[in-house]
């Protein structure tokens, strides 16, 4: 009998079991990947979905993404959340575009923007039919749990073990396909929770398995709790309907989208009340959003204005005048869509 082989086992189950119809797995373009593994980051496949034709109809090249203004790209983001991943692969996009190739080695995929070793492995596989190796969420958990790792893989030493255990595991041949079987198996068999072992190529000889250890890997640092901040939102109303709208910074939260003017602080809250002289009859409305670090509560106060104060509010807040319809084209955060839902005007 064969010594078991951790490839063969794994490339065995892929060609009965794998995905092989995902939308950016039937064209053979390093473009369309590079998409799709930066929309996969911190993000399921069902989510990305939603939006990754929708986007390539719009870009369908990396010319088309690199030449377009952020302003046209920002929208067909809008609600994927991370929003650091689309403005980098924007402006990897627009690299890429004026050198007129893509990059050929590790080494040049890591240079762009937003793109590390896991992700650069990723393009070299996948897009470029190259031999890559990657360490994502599902390579660490397959392997945590095969090998039984107990370690912190948080810690750099650590880390770098795990990656030498992924590359004495990639196979040259059909390493393309590799890459998509390990990643597959962490997201349909050996998930996070409730992981399907009965169902898995590896169980005979996974050390977690055979030791009751599986929904303790890979290691888990204690939650912290989230920290609760508080934060007003004015919805300004002129006559025709449109609200106040402001687009943010291009770093930061929320980077270059559109949102109602937020105020963190209760006296810049009063004093800009008290400035445009501000009143209204309706309660304030109440939405939460949760981000990685914290959760953000957002109390809306809605007020109507004549349509001649129009312009001095808007003079001093910036902004532009757009309908709640508008502005969702234009690409605002999924908070500001929740609260278009809860606000009855």
């Amino acid at each position: 009998m064969s010594p078991f082989s951790f490839s063969d086992a794994l490339l065995t189950w892929f060609d009965q079991h794998g995905r092989h119809d995902l939308p950016w797995q039937i064209v053979d373009d390093p473009y369309k990947v590079w998409v799709s593994e930066i929309m996969l980051q911190q993000t399921q496949v069902k989510t990305v979905l939603q939006y990754y034709d929708r986007f390539i109809q719009r870009f369908p090249t990396v010319h088309a993404l690199g030449q377009a203004r952020w302003d046209d790209v920002a929208p067909y983001w809008a609600g994927l959340g991370y929003y650091a991943r689309a403005r980098n692969l924007h402006k990897a996009a627009g690299i890429v575009s004026q050198k007129g190739v893509f990059p050929q080695t590790l080494a040049e995929w890591v240079e762009l923007p937003g793109i590390g070793p896991s992700t650069g492995g990723a393009l070299m596989s996948l897009g470029l039919r190259q031999y890559g190796v990657i360490m994502d969420g599902n390579v660490k958990r397959v392997l945590s749990r095969f090998f039984a790792i107990e370690d912190d893989l948080t810690k750099p030493v650590h880390e770098r073990a795990m990656w030498q255990l992924a590359q004495q595991l990639c196979p040259v041949e059909r390493n393309h396909d590799y890459t998509q079987a390990i990643m597959d198996l962490g997201a349909t068999i050996c998930t996070p929770k409730k992981p399907l072992c009965l169902y898995c190529p590896m169980q005979q000889h996974c050390k977690a398995f055979e030791q009751g250890l599986t929904l303790e890997l890979p290691f888990k640092k204690p939650k912290k709790a989230v920290p609760i901040k508080h934060a007003k939102v004015l919805l300004i109303q002129a006559p025709d309907q449109s609200w106040l709208w402001q687009q943010r910074p291009h770093s930061g939260l929320w980077g270059g989208l559109w949102t109602l003017p937020i105020i963190e602080n209760d006296l810049d809250f009063e004093h800009q009340i008290q400035q445009f002289k501000l009143k209204t009859q309706l309660k304030p409305v109440q939405i939460s959003h949760s981000f990685t670090h914290f959760t953000w509560i957002l109390e809306t106060y809605i007020f109507s204005i004549a349509a001649d104060e129009q312009e001095f509010i808007q003079t001093e807040l910036g902004g532009e005048w757009i309908t709640a319809q508008n502005a969702s084209n234009l690409g605002i955060p999924t908070a500001m869509k929740k609260l278009i839902s809860a606000v009855d005007l």
